[in-house]
């Protein structure tokens, strides 16, 4: 019997000694949600984001985590649709938990996205999400950009434009919704095209498959620019049947927002001679000496055995920041993580970056570049070395400033600071 009552005790305290180790044990991992297009027309660019979030998480997690909680990322398929998008925000929230969402290829995604982390009191950071309105029109504070936006391209591609085609026609294909609008519209401002009857465009809807009729409408116009806002797949697809078609030469092809995907899955002979932007390229940080860049690529490469694109490297970049906020601010509460991130500076994978206050978008240099000839990039490693810097512009130069970016919130009856934003508007 006293043995039994003996046991008993023994027992009774392993249990109070272990079941409290047990418990730390249990919050020791932090959540955070990857909201991305794993499937739809910018898949391809989801999945980048997947490959460098997953590496950035390993990084994290060999350092010790997040102020000693280890990262366990939780994906969500948007596949490219904003309704989807919205709903996978609620149930990583909710259900899962998570005190941030970071992800988004579709600017509509992303905005619905960030509504949903300013109803839950929560942060999102768009990676891939170039319309103007989402820390414009529908900024907020619960809202980051860590990419550029489409204000950016037209800026840098602005002196490209009136050098080469100033008073020339243009003809535009855009995709149908706010990426698309905006990337159209402040194309238009910089190469003074606003008027639609001089210089025409065809709206397509998104996740298109044929854009023959709408190049066809483009050649007979005898357009000398052909502007595509289109992204993913639908400008890979409309890329290839321009080239079919022989527009490259009757027209300069301008594709506003480029990335590594697109002109890899169009190919090197549809790609050659095609301008464009974009705020980062693999090669970049070899060209420049940029050490955490470097790092970037190469462990993507001994990795995937690829190089990452640009959607990869936002992805990357946003979850190492977010590290640096939480544990500068020392909680995962969103207000003080809000306040750490604002008006910081921060080397990524170029060169220096910071986060504006007043907007919170990532203000960064971008690159006005042109595609190489087709028999170079066959020749390059993966057949990734698709573009040739023609110029760099700095980001407080192509950024949207303030006065601007207050005037087009004013006309919405958006108020001109962030912290006045309220979720009946």
């Amino acid at each position: 019997m006293q043995l039994s009552m003996l046991n008993k005790l023994i027992i009774c305290c392993l249990f109070l000694l272990f079941s409290p180790l047990t418990t730390f044990a249990a919050q020791e991992t932090v959540k955070i949600g990857l909201n991305y297009p794993e499937t739809g027309s910018y898949a391809k660019q989801g999945l980048d984001q997947r490959r460098a979030a997953e590496l950035a998480a390993e990084e994290i997690n060999a350092a010790g985590g997040i102020l000693g909680e280890k990262v366990q990322l939780v994906y969500r398929d948007t596949k490219t649709n904003a309704k989807i998008a919205k709903a996978n925000a609620v149930e990583l929230y909710d259900k899962e938990g998570v005190p941030m969402i970071f992800g988004g290829s579709a600017s509509s995604e992303a905005i619905e996205t960030g509504q949903v982390a300013l109803q839950k009191n929560k942060l999102f950071f768009g990676t891939l999400t170039y319309s103007t309105e989402t820390t414009g029109e529908y900024g907020h504070r619960h809202i980051f950009r860590e990419c550029y936006d489409s204000y950016f391209a037209a800026k840098a591609l602005e002196s490209y434009l009136k050098k080469n085609f100033s008073g020339k026609k243009f003809f535009y294909i855009t995709s149908n919704y706010t990426w698309g609008w905006t990337t159209e519209s402040v194309i238009r401002a910089v190469s003074s095209t606003t008027d639609v009857d001089k210089h025409p465009e065809v709206l397509t809807p998104l996740g298109a498959t044929d854009f023959s009729k709408a190049l066809a409408q483009a050649r007979d116009s005898k357009a000398k620019v052909l502007v595509l806002s289109l992204f993913g797949r639908d400008m890979e697809i409309a890329v290839k049947q321009a080239h079919k078609m022989g527009l490259k030469n009757k027209m300069q092809i301008i594709v506003p927002n480029l990335n590594d995907d697109m002109a890899q899955g169009a190919g090197p002979e549809a790609m050659e001679g095609i301008v464009g932007t974009i705020p980062w390229i693999w090669s970049v940080p070899m060209a420049n000496n940029y050490p955490k860049g470097i790092a970037f690529v190469r462990n993507f490469e001994a990795k995937y055995k690829r190089y990452p694109t640009t959607s990869g490297a936002s992805a990357y970049i946003i979850l190492h920041q977010y590290k640096d906020a939480v544990e500068r601010a020392g909680t995962f509460e969103t207000k003080a993580v809000i306040k750490a991130l604002e008006g910081h500076k921060y080397v990524g994978v170029k060169d220096e970056q910071y986060w504006r206050d007043w907007d919170h978008q990532s203000v960064q240099s971008v690159y006005t570049v042109r595609c190489k000839k087709a028999s170079e990039v066959k020749k390059s490693k993966y057949q990734q070395d698709c573009f040739k810097v023609i110029s760099v512009m700095k980001g407080d130069d192509a950024a949207v400033d303030f006065k601007e970016w207050s005037e087009i919130r004013n006309v919405i009856g958006m108020p001109p600071a962030l912290d006045e934003y309220h979720t009946e508007k």
